[in-house]
């Protein structure tokens, strides 16, 4: 057998020296097809926390995090002053000797990491403002079981660690926190909690308000990063009841459901907000005209409003007496419904503006809950603001000064992060294009559902897009943090990359079908949950039933460039007549991806021709052997301009130009 084996290979020798391979290019290439499919990509092998299958194992655990919180707000001195009461349960298999809670707050200190880390421009209070950043935390308590458990605490920057005398037990023991604090409301903090001067008064949009535990993963344990402010969050998911007093003037929106709604407002207030819960139409709660009438407030000096939101991972809210307020019932697939609600003052209000608050709001979660996972909450509530886009669990902020389009696509963005990172707990502190990203893609196929396309986006030219940023040296890697990256650059890397990445992924190289499937179960399977990026990678390898860790490479772990050409056009003949004619595609750059090819003829037939990613893996160009007794015209690569060409100029050929 081997002598045989060996004599079949000097064949199959002597055949490559003689014959002209699919392998060979004149043309000089950066293209190695053995890193791009080398076929160790997973570092790791599923195990029983994470599964191979990109989905949680048998043992998989989360710790959890309820909070009970009492807050007031100052309007006179914009100042926040709360308790809030922690309950942590430990289900990991660890002890812990010590917990770590964040405080992000003091990224306004003066001397805060983040001051120094991030260029301050609105990040860090509006231009020119001064004032004392920070939490003022007051009374620390710990008890366990009713009973004080002795610890020292150590407030690092946003960070506080506690440490206990008796390390909290694994497997499901249970600590509570209590934490008694105050803090000044920046003007406009970190583009995400702030306040806006309005001619009816100030609206205050607050968020990051409360001390809130870090998360404890089985992937590095304490997830401590500082809030440097262009990372986002990663937090733990659980119940949160939050009582919120403010002036009787002030109406107050937050996460979750307004539990006492006939506490706060007035009667006929009331009865619309009863009403909205079964109308399809908005219904104005507060209209324009009452915003100015103290009749629409009751006569007293302060209100609580009580909201409770469930099995979620933070909570906002936002308060004023200028507030606008309009509802509408959201019908979810199950056939549960929920409340959108849309607050702006009157300089937002009218049909080019928030005016159509609602109607966004409520066709956005429609379309979401149907096309990949039913909304939670039993509110979505929209406000316009002075923040020019921000996302928490039932709550959004919206600039306030957003026109049509404007206003339609900040809040179907900000309410698509329901779902990543809301509903799919990521860590968006280090991996930002796991939410950012992701809403991005799922966007542009909200805005084509909205209203027959009113404000649907013209399909990008991705060679254009190819040529300037896909594998540019100024744009860092998408792995990168955030906060490790260029300012500028994080539109690229964090949104728009991923977004096209997952556009390409679903319509050249998946197809819409075997997308949509996998990327639904990654969701399902990751709701409420803590995934990695290479959870994500193995959910839609799994589900879609392919392999593409060519693909993951080039676009998420590298920046690679792209660049197919058309290397030679020849005729074949048989008799002297042309038979047909052999194609060559050559790769010079590091990215794989599909062949899309147009092919016309004198006699007016026009072909596309698609050749799968699998002809790269071991080959740096490719002949694609096109019968046509017709004379070729014009031969194009990527006709429509799908893919990140970085050169389309060698993208064409035709008689007359070679």
């Amino acid at each position: 057998m081997k002598i045989r084996l060996l004599a079949v290979c000097m064949a199959w020798l002597a055949v490559i020296l003689n014959t002209s391979a699919q392998t060979t290019t004149k043309t000089p290439t950066n293209y190695n097809p053995a890193e791009a499919f080398g076929p160790l990509f997973y570092t790791q092998n599923g195990n029983e926390f994470r599964s191979a299958i990109g989905a949680p194992g048998p043992k998989y655990w989360q710790n959890r995090a309820d909070y009970n919180i009492t807050a007031e707000l100052n309007e006179a001195t914009s100042t926040v002053t709360g308790t809030v009461t922690i309950t942590y349960k430990n289900n990991s298999p660890d002890k812990l000797p010590y917990l770590w809670l964040q405080l992000d707050q003091n990224t306004f200190k003066q001397d805060s990491r983040g001051k120094m880390v991030t260029p301050s421009r609105s990040r860090y209070g509006a231009q020119g403002e001064q004032f004392d950043g920070g939490y003022k935390i007051g009374k620390v308590s710990v008890m366990q079981k009713a009973a004080a458990v002795k610890f020292t605490s150590l407030v690092e920057d946003t960070r506080m660690q506690i440490r206990l005398d008796q390390p909290l037990a694994a497997n499901g023991d249970m600590v509570t926190v209590k934490i008694d604090y105050a803090y000044i409301v920046p003007k406009q903090g970190s583009d995400r909690t702030g306040h806006l001067t309005t001619k009816n008064g100030e609206i205050f949009a607050i968020a990051q308000w409360f001390p809130r535990m870090c998360v404890y993963d089985d992937v590095i344990g304490w997830n401590t990063l500082p809030y440097w402010g262009g990372g986002e969050f990663y937090c733990e998911y659980g119940d949160i009841n939050f009582a919120i007093t403010a002036p009787a003037t002030h109406i107050v929106m937050g996460s979750g459901e307004l539990l006492n709604p006939q506490e706060v407002f007035t009667a006929t207030q009331l009865q619309r907000w009863n009403a909205a819960k079964n109308s399809d139409a908005t219904v104005h709660i507060r209209t324009e005209a009452e915003v100015t009438d103290p009749a629409s407030r009751p006569a007293k000096q302060k209100l609580t409003w009580k909201f409770k939101i469930v099995n979620a991972r933070d909570a906002a809210w936002a308060s004023s007496k200028a507030f606008v307020l309009d509802a509408a019932r959201i019908n979810l697939p199950s056939g549960k419904k929920s409340l959108a609600v849309s607050a702006q003052p009157v300089e937002s209000n009218g049909v080019d503006a928030y005016g159509r608050g609602v109607e966004y709001v409520k066709s956005t979660i429609e379309h979401y809950s149907t096309k990949w996972f039913e909304y939670p909450y039993p509110m979505a509530v929209n406000v316009a603001t002075n923040i020019g886009g921000m996302e928490y669990p039932g709550i959004v902020f919206c600039g306030w000064n957003a026109k049509k389009g404007g206003a339609w696509g900040v809040i179907d963005h900000e309410f698509g992060h329901t779902w990543f990172p809301m509903i799919v707990g990521s860590n968006e502190r280090k991996y930002g294009w796991m939410d950012e990203g992701f809403n991005t893609f799922i966007n542009g196929i909200s805005s084509q559902n909205f209203n027959k396309g009113e404000y649907a986006e013209r399909p990008a030219d991705m060679n254009k897009i190819g040529k300037a940023a896909i594998g540019n040296p100024i744009y860092e890697n998408i792995m990168q943090m955030p906060d490790g990256m260029i300012e500028r650059n994080i539109g690229i890397n964090l949104y728009s990359k991923p977004g096209w990445g997952l556009d390409i992924l679903r319509a050249q190289i998946l197809g819409e079908d075997r997308f949509d499937y996998a990327f639904r179960q990654y969701i399902k399977n990751w709701a409420f949950k803590h995934p990695t990026p290479f959870d994500f990678f193995r959910s839609m390898e799994n589900g879609a039933g392919e392999d593409l860790a060519w693909f993951w490479r080039s676009w998420f772990l590298n920046s690679w460039k792209m660049d197919q050409a058309i290397a030679g056009v020849e005729a074949v003949k048989e008799n002297n007549k042309t038979t047909g004619y052999n194609i060559t595609v050559a790769n010079l750059e590091k990215m794989p991806m599909p062949i899309i090819l147009q092919v016309k003829t004198k006699g007016g037939k026009t072909d596309i021709i698609k050749v799968p990613v699998d002809v790269w893996m071991k080959n740096t160009s490719w002949i694609i052997r096109y019968p046509s007794t017709d004379e070729v015209e014009s031969v194009t690569l990527d006709p429509d301009k799908v893919l990140p060409d970085s050169n389309p100029d060698n993208n064409s050929w035709s008689p007359q130009g070679n």
